[in-house]
């Protein structure tokens, strides 16, 4: 092969390797807006692993999420899976979680942190890039195709640092890989200052089917204890 050739193929397999367009963080975050528009349900499954620093241990979790959004309000229900068996629902401000072991219930009542908790709430899935920007200092971290159990995805990888600073005591940045055509999350990273790590991974995810929230119900009774915050 000629220098001259070799040249050439060289030259065209690095054009390969170079995206067509490098997006810029605000054309993340208006595809970010496009999609919520179209956001109406997600439901998926999920593995949550905590690392604890302190004895260098990694606890799984396993279950199922769904996200309902109805104009600007977004309802989110999780169920658990044994051994850990738990319930969580967000639903008009108010955050309930249920230990079916200890047959407990506790309510939090958001009330005036209620854009905090829908700002986690909506962490890629149909929040906006305007209301993500509202909260989070954001930085672009590339581009990075993922698998989601049925296939690859390509995805944004964006890092988030809380604007509030009482927000930034429980968690130092948060990172997530954003599916930016169907506005959900496929992954999520966070960082604690304990040094403890809380990563979910999010697949077979339902985008904009009717889900039936009758699995996530919290069913309580009448020997149920209840702690109201």
């Amino acid at each position: 092969m000629t220098p001259t050739r070799l040249a050439a193929v060289l030259a065209a397999a690095l054009a390969l390797t170079i995206p067509a367009h490098a997006q810029t963080l605000p054309e993340v975050l208006h595809q970010m807006d496009a999609a919520s528009t179209r956001f109406h349900t997600a439901e998926a499954d999920f593995r949550w692993d905590l690392y604890e620093r302190v004895v260098r241990q990694t606890t799984t979790q396993n279950g199922s999420i769904y996200f309902e959004k109805t104009g600007a309000a977004t309802q989110m229900g999780a169920k658990i899976n044994p051994p850990y068996a738990k319930f969580l629902e967000y639903k008009n401000g108010t955050l309930r979680l249920f230990d079916p072991g200890a047959d407990h219930l506790t309510i939090l009542h958001a009330g005036a942190n209620q854009q905090q908790y829908e700002s986690f709430l909506t962490l890629g899935f149909g929040g906006s890039g305007t209301a993500l920007a509202k909260s989070w200092n954001i930085t672009l971290q590339g581009k990075e195709t993922l698998n989601d159990g049925s296939g690859p995805v390509d995805t944004v990888k964006l890092d988030l640092v809380p604007k509030d600073p009482k927000v930034l005591e429980n968690v130092t940045h948060i990172t997530i890989w954003v599916d930016l055509k169907r506005g959900v999350s496929l992954k999520q990273q966070f960082f604690l200052p304990s040094e403890d790590q809380k990563t979910a991974t999010y697949t077979h995810i339902r985008y904009n089917q009717k889900v039936n929230t009758g699995p996530y119900a919290i069913k309580t009774n009448k020997k149920t204890t209840i702690d109201n915050r």
